[in-house]
């Protein structure tokens, strides 16, 4: 039985979100909207140097955040990760606790919980700096069978391709997702991650239903200039694809049908988790059994909504967001 809409994995990350000024961040030698992977003492040396600065925590990781997304709608979501015998670990667990989520992720004993350095600047654009911590042991031995039989939607970061484990895991979730007539979606995660793991990312992505990127990443996977061209690509090699495109909306190919999406006009003050609610909007109109149509206005009226706050989390009643869709969008 099919109880559980969309199933996620992806990596665990306490998000710590610090607002900066342009001044502040050129002295971190830092290229600005960039994600680095890098060590403890690295983030925490970068941490120590915000210390008089005002900062927001929240659990996150991109999955997550589509996943969280997902819930916060009304859909029914399951997670999958692992976390470190830690305080972060234990706050992680118990929002997913509070939003009625279905967390599946051992406490693995001796070992930190990842963290996510998010630096804001003021033009609204976030610049990333993860420590993994635990993450990077991840594999297929924390994988539930049962809850992917269970799942319509199978939902795979690629972030997590990023780990020989986290890869091997994410082969043999596909292959389960198949077994138990699964649906799998797929999201690029990042430019890096189509750059430097790009045989796994072409070998993941060929077995899913369902793949995600922005523009950027599009033209990256695809070796094309053009977001237009790199999206006729996609279609092509894929079933279903959602490209976004920042301000200009998105391209949307569902179902055999192309549809143009606004963006929204809003004030951007943080674009941290932006495609991840797009992501998660989206996943929880079709299996609502909305239109494309609505599905895709849905996602980019979240998307607009999240980016004028800070933080990935929205924080406007998803009630009212999709109420407005259904009453304007036929």
């Amino acid at each position: 039985m099919k109880d559980i809409h969309v199933c996620g994995i992806g990596h665990a990350l306490v998000d710590i979100e610090f607002a900066i000024s342009d001044a502040t961040f050129a002295t971190l030698g830092l290229t600005k909207g960039s994600m680095a992977l890098v060590s403890e003492n690295e983030q925490s040396h970068v941490i120590q140097s915000l210390s008089d600065s005002s900062h927001h925590q929240s659990s996150g990781g991109s999955a997550a955040n589509t996943i969280i997304a997902i819930g916060q709608f009304g859909g029914k979501a399951a997670y999958k990760t692992i976390l470190g015998d830690d305080a972060l670990g234990a706050f992680y667990a118990s929002e997913f606790q509070e939003l009625g989520i279905q967390l599946e992720a051992e406490c693995i004993p001796n070992s930190k919980t990842g963290t996510c350095l998010v630096l804001i600047t003021p033009d609204a654009e976030r610049t990333m700096m993860t420590s993994l911590g635990v993450n990077s042991t991840y594999n297929r031995d924390h994988l539930v069978e049962e809850t992917i039989s269970r799942s319509e939607w199978l939902y795979i970061e690629g972030y997590r391709l990023t780990e020989p484990g986290g890869a091997d895991a994410i082969k043999e979730a596909v292959q389960l997702a198949k077994k138990h007539n699964t649906k799998i979606a797929f999201t690029f995660s990042d430019i890096f991650v189509v750059q430097v793991f790009r045989d796994i990312v072409s070998e993941i992505s060929n077995s899913t239903d369902l793949v995600f990127c922005n523009d950027a990443e599009a033209c990256a996977f695809t070796g094309q200039d053009s977001e237009n061209d790199a999206f006729q690509a996609l279609i092509k090699a894929f079933p279903h694809v959602v490209m976004t495109k920042g301000k200009k909306g998105a391209d949307i190919f569902y179902n055999g049908q192309h549809a143009v999406i606004p963006a929204y006009e809003t004030t951007a003050v943080d674009t941290t988790g932006a495609g991840d609610m797009f992501a998660g909007a989206f996943m929880y109109g079709i299996t609502q059994g909305f239109s494309v149509l609505r599905s895709g206005h849905l996602a980019s009226m979240a998307s607009s909504k999240v980016v004028s706050q800070f933080g990935a989390r929205l924080k406007e009643s998803p009630t009212s967001l999709y109420q407005t869709i259904l009453e304007t969008i036929d």
